[in-house]
C-alpha cells in the first residue's frame, strides 16, 4: 500500500478520480492550488485508488495523507460503507470541474491559436492590396528587403505586435490590419554567415514600412528603434537601416506630448558612429526624420529613382518656400553628385547586394579569393608622362577579383575611395584620379578622402594610397571653395590614424598634395614605394623650371632657343626627381616593379597587429 500525500501546503481544487479506480503510473489524480498556482499530482505507479480523505475546497498541509494506492496484485474489493463517504467527497469536486485541454501538436490550443492569428496580420500575405500597390511602383516591401538581406530563417523580429499609438481614434481591428509593427520592422538577423560564421554575421536590421502610414516615425516605432540601437551598441552589432519614409507622424494621439522633441532615437543612432558599421538604404521617398537618420550612417546606398531631403513637400510648402512634388526634392542624381549618396544603384535588389558587400569588409577575412594578373600593372601608366589614364585600372589590378567597392563616386572625383580585399583581408584604398584636374586635389576630393580615412580608422581597416598628383588645386577659383581648411583635413585625419598606412607612387608625387596622400609625409607610412614611372618635386616640374629659371629663360629670345633651354632644364629636373634618384637619397623606401606591388602590400599587411582598442573615434557625416 502506497501513501498519497500532499507535496506542499495547498487547497484541493479537484479530484479527477474515484476510490476503486484502476490507474496507470502517471495518471492525473488531483489538482492542488498554492499561491494562486495550480499543481498536478500523479499516480506514482499502477494500482487501485483507496479512500479519499479530503474533499475539493479543503486545505491540506505538506505531508497530509490524501489517499492510498494498492498495487494491482493486491486488489481488495471496496467496502460498501466507504462508498458513500467517498462519493460525497467526489461530488464536491464535481460542482466546479476544470476544463480538460484538448489541443494536440497539430491543433494549437486557444492562446497559441490567437498568437498565430495575430502574427499572421503582420505579414505581407495578409495585406495583398498594400503589397500590390508597392509592387506597382517597382518597389519591394520592408519584409521582402529584410528577407533578401538576411540568411533565410535567421531573422528574429522584435516588436512585431506593436500598432500605432492611435487607440483613442481608431479601433483595435483597424490598427491591427492597417498599422502592423507600427510601420517599422526591427530585429536581428545573419548577413553573410557563409563567409564569416554565424556569430560575426549578426546584424541589427530596421526597416521603415512605407505601406504603413507612409513609413512615418511613430511613437511606438521610436521605442522599437531605441531598443534595437541599444542592443547594437551593447553587443557591437552592425546596423542596416532601410530609411524610406516621411519623417515624424502627427497622428499618434495616445501619447500626452506636444512636439515630441524629447525622443532619444536620433541621439541613440548617432551614438553608434565609429562604434559599429552603420548602413542606410534608401529607395522611394526619404524625408525629414528618416533622412536625418540616413545622414548619420557611415554610407548611404540609394536607388536612382529615390528622393532624399531634410524636408518633404509639405514641410517646404509650410515654410512658405514654394510648392514642389516629391520628385523635385533631393533627387538621387543630385544627391550622388553632391556627396550625400555613397553608392548609387538601379534598384532595391542591387541596394541589398551592395549592403551585404559593404558589411562583408567588417566581418573578417575571407577564406577564398582570386588574385589578378600582376603583370597587367606594368601597362597601367602610359609611357608618355603627360598622358592621362584611369587609376581604377591600378586598383582593380591590385585587389582580389570581384572585391572592389567604390564609394562616393559622384563626388570629389579627384580621388577614388575604395573598399577591397588583398588575399581575403579587408583594406581601404584611395587613389588620385588624373582624369580629373590632372589628379590635383581640390576641396571636395580632400573632404572625401579625409572622411574615408576616418571610416577605415574607426573600423580597423589598413589603408593603401596610390599617388599620382601634381599637388593641391590652386588659383582664385579654387580658393573660393575654402581649400585652406578643406585640404588640411587630410593632414589632421592622417595624424590620428591607428591603422597601418602604405603608399605607392604610381607617377606624380608633387608638393603638399603628395605629402597629404602619404599620411602627412613620405616617411609617415609603414612604407612609401614608387613605380619606375614615379617623378617627384616640391611642385610641378614645368612650373618649377619656369619659376626657378625665369631669368635664364628670359635671357633667350622667344622661339626655338628658349624652348630648347626649357626642355633641357625640364629634363634635368625630371632626372633629379626620378623615382630611382629619390630612392638613392632615401626620401622613399624603394622603387619596385609594378608587378610586385601586391606582394609588397601583402608583406606589409603581415606586419599588422590588431589596432588598439580606442574609444571616442568618430566619422564625420560629411
Amino acid at each position: 500500500m502506497t501513501d498519497i500525500r500532499s507535496p506542499l501546503p495547498a487547497r484541493i481544487v479537484q479530484w479527477l478520480v474515484r476510490p476503486g479506480d484502476r490507474l496507470q503510473a502517471g495518471d492525473l489524480l488531483l489538482i492542488l492550488e498554492a499561491m494562486k498556482m495550480e499543481h498536478e499530482l500523479h499516480a506514482p505507479h499502477a494500482g487501485t485508488l483507496g479512500e479519499l480523505f479530503y474533499a475539493a475546497g479543503e486545505t491540506v498541509a505538506e505531508g497530509d495523507l490524501l489517499s492510498h494506492m494498492a498495487p494491482l496484485s493486491h486488489l481488495e474489493p471496496a467496502s460498501a460503507a466507504a462508498a458513500p463517504a467517498s462519493a460525497a467527497l467526489i461530488s464536491a469536486s464535481e460542482s466546479s470541474p476544470l476544463p480538460i485541454p484538448t489541443a494536440t501538436a497539430t491543433t494549437p490550443r486557444a492562446d497559441l491559436h490567437a498568437l498565430l492569428q495575430r502574427q499572421a496580420h503582420t505579414q505581407d500575405a495578409q495585406r495583398p492590396q498594400a503589397v500590390a500597390k508597392r509592387h506597382a511602383l517597382g518597389l519591394r516591401t520592408a519584409r521582402e528587403n529584410i528577407a533578401d538581406l538576411t540568411e533565410p530563417g535567421s531573422f528574429m523580429e522584435y516588436g512585431a505586435l506593436a500598432v500605432a499609438a492611435q487607440r483613442s481614434r481608431r479601433s483595435e481591428a483597424d490598427l491591427i490590419a492597417n498599422t502592423p509593427a507600427d510601420g517599422m520592422v526591427t530585429g536581428i538577423g545573419s548577413v553573410n554567415p557563409a563567409q564569416c560564421g554565424p556569430e560575426r554575421s549578426r546584424t541589427v536590421v530596421m526597416a521603415y514600412d512605407a505601406t504603413v502610414l507612409a513609413g512615418t516615425q511613430g511613437m511606438r516605432n521610436h521605442q522599437k528603434t531605441d531598443r534595437m540601437l541599444g542592443l547594437a551598441l551593447q553587443q557591437k552589432l552592425p546596423v542596416v537601416l532601410f530609411a524610406e519614409g516621411g519623417g515624424g507622424r502627427p497622428g499618434d494621439v495616445d501619447m500626452p506630448i506636444v512636439a515630441g522633441l524629447h525622443v532619444t532615437t536620433f541621439a541613440s543612432f548617432a551614438r553608434l558612429n565609429g562604434q559599429v558599421p552603420v548602413v542606410a538604404v534608401v529607395a522611394g521617398r526619404c524625408f525629414a526624420g528618416n533622412a536625418a537618420l540616413a545622414g548619420c550612417a557611415d554610407v548611404i546606398i540609394a536607388t536612382r529613382d529615390s528622393n532624399l531631403g531634410m524636408g518633404g513637400p509639405a514641410m517646404v510648402e509650410g515654410g512658405g518656400l514654394g510648392v514642389f512634388t516629391p520628385e523635385q526634392i533631393g533627387p538621387a542624381s543630385e544627391q550622388h553628385a553632391n556627396g550625400v549618396i555613397d553608392i548609387l544603384v538601379d534598384d532595391e535588389a542591387q541596394a541589398v547586394a551592395a549592403a551585404r558587400h559593404y558589411l562583408s569588409f567588417f566581418q573578417g577575412r575571407a577564406s577564398q579569393w582570386q588574385a589578378p594578373d600582376p603583370l597587367a600593372l606594368r601597362a597601367v601608366v602610359p609611357e608618355n608622362r603627360l598622358r592621362a589614364y584611369d587609376t581604377r585600372t591600378a586598383l582593380s589590378g591590385l585587389v582580389d577579383a570581384g572585391s572592389l567597392l567604390l564609394l562616393r563616386t559622384g563626388f570629389g572625383q579627384g580621388i577614388h575611395t575604395v573598399l577591397a580585399r588583398l588575399e581575403g583581408r579587408p583594406v581601404g584604398l584611395m587613389a588620385n584620379n588624373p582624369l580629373h584636374l590632372g589628379g590635383a586635389i581640390d576641396a571636395d576630393a580632400a573632404d572625401k578622402c579625409a572622411r574615408f580615412m576616418q571610416l577605415c580608422n574607426a573600423h580597423g581597416l589598413p589603408i593603401v594610397s596610390l599617388v599620382d598628383t601634381p599637388g593641391f588645386m590652386v588659383g582664385p577659383d579654387s580658393e573660393r571653395q575654402a581649400p585652406v581648411r578643406h585640404v588640411s583635413r587630410l593632414f589632421v585625419a592622417a595624424a590620428h590614424l591607428r591603422v597601418p598606412f602604405f603608399s605607392v607612387v604610381l607617377r606624380k608625387g608633387y608638393g603638399l598634395g603628395a605629402m597629404a596622400m602619404c599620411a602627412g609625409g613620405f616617411h609617415a607610412p609603414l612604407f612609401t614605394v614608387a613605380w619606375p614611372t614615379g617623378e617627384f618635386g616640391a611642385m610641378g616640374l614645368e612650373g618649377a623650371v619656369r619659376l626657378g629659371y625665369k631669368k635664364e629663360l628670359e635671357a633667350q629670345p622667344e622661339g626655338p632657343a628658349r624652348d630648347a633651354l626649357f626642355e633641357q632644364l625640364l629634363q634635368q629636373q625630371y632626372s633629379n626627381g626620378s623615382a630611382i634618384h629619390m630612392a638613392t637619397t632615401l626620401e622613399i623606401d624603394a622603387v619596385i616593379d609594378p608587378a610586385h606591388t601586391r606582394d609588397w602590400l601583402l608583406r606589409g599587411l603581415e606586419m599588422q597587429t590588431e589596432p588598439p582598442a580606442v574609444t571616442g573615434l568618430s566619422i564625420d557625416t560629411w
